[in-house]
């Protein structure tokens, strides 16, 4: 697990999350034509859990597609 580095709506934070998961939102966000911080503001912007949850909930919910 590593902390990344993110922009959201203007303010610097960071969230931990495994490799596996990072890569995968990458690999979404470039599939999408958007950056990571602008998936990352939209997954933000839905959930009702901490920031970390929401972003592997939302990778498996988009593998099993």
């Amino acid at each position: 697990m590593r902390k990344h580095s993110l922009l959201l709506n203007g303010h610097q934070t960071s969230v931990s999350l495994e490799d596996a998961f990072w890569d995968e939102l990458m690999t979404i966000a470039k599939a999408r034509g958007q950056s990571i911080n602008k998936l990352v503001t939209e997954i933000d912007h839905l959930r009702t859990t901490n920031l970390s949850s929401a972003l592997r909930v939302f990778v498996l919910t988009h593998l099993k597609g």
